[in-house]
């Protein structure tokens, strides 16, 4: 990695029972044996561990996947994915950390079984923010879930970490955040250990939130739902995955959760201009656009057509205030959080030495 990753100094974190981290400029987070020492021998050496990622063609996944292949022990890595057009995004990654791939529908628990025979952990990032006619979030997130927790007793997986997001709630009257809470509960109440991790935006090269916050950022005038006042905790996609790997690491028979998210905390307004002071552009004009009449757009939507543009649980996790002290996880974790304006400078592209 290039930029402000090689900058970085790393230490051996030792702050997970029975778990070594070494932290390193080029790994960022990568597990040891288990004596400490970064030394194993023979076949071992060569083979390392086995870990299976679901939704593995996402940018998270792959970008999982490329630290997981280029790491030291090497992890031997299984991408499920449920389609040709996915399996095709790992094909074209470098063939040094190029995944096994599986092809398998998610609502399928023998497939899966079969996928995570062999595999000491799982990372089950599927999951679906709207919800539409041919996607569910019962089976996105629930039925996949229940064949995840299901699969991982029969293999014996030592731990299934799943991506959440902040503000689940069985209780909550949001169907996207109910239906998260949900799967959650899934996995805690299953054998296998599991760690859940709840994050809010994340932010990284490809991502959707970048590429959004980057137009709205370079435009003359900004259209925000409320005039931008919901807020926003952005979360760099690195230090995403640095917890991912530590989360890996954890050999406790605990099922656990976190809560995780970046340094601050902003509305949705200073944050679109903190990323135009990035960009070096003038801050766009904001016009402030109704919650009421976005909630009637989107209601209106989902009703009429099969893949609405916006749905309203879609709309109430984007405008959820994400306000959390994200300080209990990244100790847990080991995990230090990328300062915003550098997670900015990376998500668009900018050198941090030039600027541009």
């Amino acid at each position: 990695m290039g930029g402000m990753e090689a900058t970085r100094s790393w230490e051996v974190n030792r702050g997970l029972p029975g778990v070594a981290m070494l932290r390193c400029p080029d790994a960022r987070v990568g597990p040891l044996s288990d004596d400490g020492s970064g030394q194993t021998g023979g076949a071992e050496a060569r083979s390392g561990r086995r870990v299976l990622v679901t939704g593995a063609n996402g940018h998270v996944g792959r970008r999982l996947i490329r630290r997981l292949g280029g790491g030291w022990p090497a992890t031997e890595v299984r991408a499920l994915v449920r389609s040709e057009r996915a399996a095709d995004t790992l094909r074209a990654l470098p063939e040094r950390v190029r995944p096994e791939i599986r092809i398998v529908d998610y609502r399928d628990e023998d497939g899966i079984s079969r996928a995570a025979d062999g595999c000491d952990r799982i990372v089950h990032l599927v999951g679906i923010l709207k919800e539409t006619a041919n996607a569910r979030y019962s089976e996105a997130h629930e039925t996949s879930t229940t064949a995840v927790a299901r699969a991982a007793e029969k293999a014996g997986v030592g731990r299934v970490v799943y991506l959440s997001i902040l503000g689940t709630s069985v209780d909550s009257p949001n169907a996207c955040l109910a239906s998260k809470a949900r799967a959650e509960a899934i996995l805690m109440e299953r054998e296998a250990p599991a760690t859940v991790l709840r994050v809010p935006m994340v932010l990284g090269p490809g991502e959707l939130a970048a590429h959004g916050l980057r137009a709205r950022a370079s435009s003359r005038t900004a259209f925000l739902v409320r005039g931008g006042r919901s807020l926003e905790q952005p979360f760099d996609a690195e230090d995403l995955v640095d917890a991912i790997v530590s989360a890996l690491a954890d050999s406790s028979p605990e099922s656990l959760s976190h809560d995780l998210a970046g340094p601050e905390v902003l509305s949705q307004r200073d944050l679109v201009f903190r990323a135009a002071a990035v960009l070096g552009k003038e801050p766009p004009r904001v016009v402030s656009v109704p919650l009421g009449l976005v909630r009637a757009f989107a209601a209106v939507a989902a009703r009429l057509t099969a893949n609405p543009p916006i749905t309203p649980a879609m709309l109430g996790v984007l405008q959820h205030d994400d306000q959390i002290d994200p300080t209990p996880a990244c100790e847990a974790l080991g995990v230090t959080l990328t300062p915003l304006d550098a997670t900015l400078r990376r998500s668009f592209g900018i050198d941090p030495e030039t600027g541009r």
